[in-house]
């Protein structure tokens, strides 16, 4: 086994995703709010964008698709997803002293057009 592991090479549609998160994040940005933290993992699930707007920490989710039959961006993020981005929200606002008013995002990427959908998860 080598000493050192070479970093994997990201596939096509992980690729697509980064793509996806930096074209929101640039977006946020220039709506005024601030990176906390991008790409948060636990063991309960994942955050793509964690964002400061003024007082209130925003989680956003950020899904890409190119224009399909089969529903868009926002349609892909059902329950089990939406369960899953409550827990890892959970976790991070266990490492805060004080737990400040948050909401949860969606940035729904169609082919070229953008939705930011604010409030879109109720808590």
């Amino acid at each position: 086994m080598p000493l050192f592991r070479h970093a994997t090479a990201r596939t096509a549609r992980q690729l697509t995703g980064d793509a996806g998160e930096d074209r929101a994040l640039a977006y946020l940005e220039q709506q005024g709010l601030s990176l906390l933290q991008r790409n948060f993992r636990c063991k309960g699930g994942e955050i793509d964008l964690i964002m400061r707007e003024k007082s209130v920490v925003v989680f956003v989710e950020v899904r890409k698709r190119a224009p399909s039959r089969f529903g868009d961006a926002a349609a892909s993020i059902g329950p089990r997803k939406q369960a899953r981005l409550m827990i890892a929200a959970q976790v991070y606002l266990q490492t805060l002293r004080t737990v400040p008013p948050c909401r949860f995002d969606i940035i729904a990427i169609d082919g070229e057009r953008l939705n930011w959908m604010r409030n879109a998860i109720e808590a």
